[in-house]
């Protein structure tokens, strides 16, 4: 699909902000792909090398390498306007460069970055339960380059969410012990009271399991339903838990920040 090639082509590159999945099936939901023109530093920065040809369209998720050879004898790839016909041939790999499938254009990416301004309603996971996953608003290359969520969000929360194949970076992002601060915007069901915040900022015990004190490194009252909240644990349900815990209860649920980092402004909000 043609989503699909502009999808891999922005990862890293020097393009715009964001990229907009129009012709995908569940384009409805306004679900947006950025660029995360941060993490840019995190792709191999990469000296030159040498890969097969086969190999080559093998690493950026176009399948085993027997079809990757047949589509390569079939005529259907080519570098800088040259047909590339030899799935043996040995190809000057460069981050970046350019080349094409079909008609489709692309960039060759070591590993692939992404931030998704996650809409509700989809599970992240490749066998979700109950709803749609995810993945089904990314083109088909990304589970075959093994494309994994940094963490979960519940299928009814928003916000942002990240996504690679890069393995030291989702652990690094991920790891209890690098204490990531996430920040979330919580929408509860009675009015934001002082006593709230400051249960909250002192320390809250979740019921379900007695002894476990979680405290936010911040809580601040937004609006009169609002409170945003910053963690850097990540347990199961944690925010929904703590409220609870409270005496309130979550309605709406949004992430806003991980590390530091936020989806681009041009955004509009996930539905």
């Amino acid at each position: 699909a043609k989503f699909a090639a502009i999808m891999l082509c922005r990862f890293g590159g020097a393009l715009s902000a964001f990229t907009h999945a129009p012709a995908m099936r569940k384009a409805q939901t306004g679900a947006l792909v950025h660029r995360f023109s941060s993490l840019r530093m995190m792709s191999a920065a990469a000296s030159s090398k040498k890969l097969q040809a086969d190999k080559f369209l093998q690493s950026q998720g176009f399948g085993s390498r027997k079809f990757c050879k047949e589509l390569i004898e079939g005529g259907l790839m080519s570098i800088g306007g040259q047909e590339v016909l030899d799935s043996k041939e040995k190809i000057e790999v460069q981050e970046g460069m350019e080349f094409a499938v079909g008609e489709e254009e692309w960039q060759y990416r070591t590993n692939v970055y992404v931030v998704l301004n996650k809409p509700a309603g989809y599970e992240c996971s490749n066998k979700p339960s109950a709803h749609a996953s995810i993945f089904e608003l990314f083109p088909e290359q990304f589970q075959v380059r093994g494309v994994q969520s940094v963490g979960r969000l519940d299928q009814d929360t928003t916000g942002m969410l990240l996504l690679s194949d890069d393995g030291q970076f989702i652990h690094a992002m991920t790891s209890p012990k690098r204490e990531k601060e996430k920040v979330y915007h919580v929408t509860v069901k009675h009015p934001v009271t002082p006593e709230l915040v400051d249960s909250l900022s002192a320390g809250v015990e979740l019921k379900d399991e007695p002894g476990t004190i979680v405290t936010p490194t911040a809580v601040k009252q937004l609006e009169e339903t609002l409170v945003e909240l910053s963690l850097t644990e990540g347990k199961y349900h944690q925010v929904k838990r703590m409220i609870a815990a409270c005496g309130n209860r979550v309605e709406k649920l949004h992430r806003a920040s991980i590390a530091g980092m936020v989806v681009p402004a041009a955004a509009p909000p996930p539905l």
